[in-house]
């Protein structure tokens, strides 16, 4: 399969890259930021300098790949958790305005496939309001929304600690983002079971949500 990775820098995108390359699959690994091509090709992908508000350059670029599938990993957050603050709006920018440019994109490169990852959490006010709209876009595409529990792990804001649940260990959330290429259109929440994050103890079990 020929798959499209925006957000392929970001912190399961990077993760994810190498996982899709040893299945057997062509990656277009897509990041606005030039100086991470060369990490990207080292994994495995065709590095994409793009940026996914840029509509006309991001259609052309998921066109001339032949994308079978687009997966949609695009987060716009700072390296401080104090800081995502100042940062929601453009966060919220990338799943609006960047969303439906990955879904035109998609349709007009007729991929048979779009994932999107989202939050398995809400919150209050607007944000919350961006994130349900988000997902009506991928869904109305006939997407797969991946609604992950809170990352921890290396490169996350929980690298040391726990996070309140729903969680789940960054390589995990990766290692199971990429069955969802093959899921029906729908929600499935990627977390740690209810049982493994009251114990904190070990990386628990997937636990999916059917499509709604």
């Amino acid at each position: 399969m020929r798959i499209f990775l925006a957000g392929a820098s970001g912190v399961i995108g990077i993760r994810l890259l190498p996982l899709l390359v040893e299945q057997g699959h062509a990656v277009a690994a897509m990041t606005r930021t030039a100086g991470k091509a060369e990490r990207l090709r080292a994994l495995g992908g065709e590095p994409v300098v793009c940026d996914v508000f840029d509509a006309d350059r991001l259609t052309e670029a998921v066109n001339l790949f032949g994308s079978d599938a687009v997966i949609h990993q695009l987060t716009d957050l700072p390296a401080q958790a104090d800081e995502l603050a100042a940062y929601a709006d453009r966060n919220d920018r990338i799943r609006s305005e960047g969303t439906r440019n990955l879904i035109a994109a998609a349709r007009a490169a007729s991929a048979e496939s779009f994932v999107a990852q989202s939050i398995a959490w809400r919150p209050e006010g607007a944000r919350g309001a961006v994130i349900e709209e988000h997902e009506r876009l991928v869904l109305e595409a006939g997407g797969v929304v991946a609604r992950y529990g809170r990352l921890y792990g290396p490169e996350t804001y929980y690298e040391d600690e726990l996070p309140p649940p729903p969680r789940i260990h960054v390589d995990d959330a990766a290692l199971w983002t990429v069955p969802l290429l093959a899921h029906k259109p729908g929600i499935v929440t990627i977390a740690e079971s209810e049982a493994a994050a009251g114990e904190g103890e070990q990386r628990g079990s997937e636990r999916r949500d059917g499509p709604r």
